[in-house]
């Protein structure tokens, strides 16, 4: 039996000892940082890394991305620290959700002024937008038919849920669907939320079951409002990167 916490911290050894190349944050992604993943859900490991000073100093410009593992229980990969900021610059909504992972698998110093740092670009535009794209995608993908997978009714709801978040809190949402649910919810479609993840737990991936009018009726009307929102929202990006570009030069001093 494999132990995967485990064989997890080896890898991310290994990805260090190769690529020549610090980790400063590695955490869960997917379903597994939710709270709400099946019995057969893999391993989303993400990672942002750093790489010795010399190498940023070169003509040719060194890869950005480690693409390590990919199988059907560990998906491994991670981003240069020099792409992470430049994305936290632009707001991603993704480099966030990383930041707020509550299961960690190893972390630094170093990332925790990372994480400092880039609460000053957080983006409630972009990151409605993003959070309304993906409720989208999965609602006309996945669940158009009389019967669907009940994993992709979570995979539209918790976006669209951290998209109402941002609308009464301003800041970036909290990771775990169940801090989601902290919010006040109409009633109706609560009930038929607990009866969805009781349902949830008995089954796998792929199994599909009848569509839930209740909760199809909530993401077909939060997709309208998110729209609405996302759309009426000002520009708010922080235009000014020197934070980002000192906090660079520093941990590079470090390194």
């Amino acid at each position: 039996m494999r132990d995967i916490l485990r064989e997890i911290q080896e890898k991310l050894d290994e990805i260090e000892a190769k690529e020549h190349v610090k980790i400063l944050h590695a955490v869960e992604s997917g379903s597994r940082s939710w709270g709400f993943a099946s019995p057969d859900s893999d391993y989303d490991v993400r990672f942002v890394y750093v790489r010795r000073k010399e190498d940023y100093l070169c003509i040719e410009e060194p890869k950005d991305v480690i693409e390590y593992q990919l199988d059907e229980v560990l998906d491994i990969n991670g981003w240069d620290l020099k792409k992470a900021l430049k994305l936290f610059a632009k707001g991603n909504a993704t480099l966030f959700e990383w930041s707020g992972s509550p299961v960690v698998y190893r972390t630094t110093p170093e990332w925790e002024m990372v994480r400092e740092v880039a609460k000053q670009y957080f983006s409630e535009k972009t990151a409605v937008c993003h959070y309304y794209g993906t409720a989208r995608s999965t609602y006309q993908e996945y669940l158009q038919g009389e019967m669907v997978r009940y994993k992709k009714y979570f995979y539209a709801l918790r976006p669209l849920l951290a998209a109402e978040y941002i609308e009464n809190y301003h800041e970036a949402p909290p990771v775990l669907f169940d801090d989601l649910l902290k919010m006040k919810l109409p009633e109706e479609f609560r009930s038929a939320l607990d009866e969805l993840l009781e349902i949830k737990k008995r089954t796998t991936e792929k199994e599909e079951n009848p569509q839930m009018p209740v909760i199809r009726e909530f993401i077909e009307k939060e997709l309208v409002k998110q729209k609405e929102i996302g759309d009426s929202l000002p520009n708010d990006h922080k235009k000014d990167l020197e934070p980002l570009n000192e906090l660079f030069r520093k941990l590079l001093g470090g390194v």
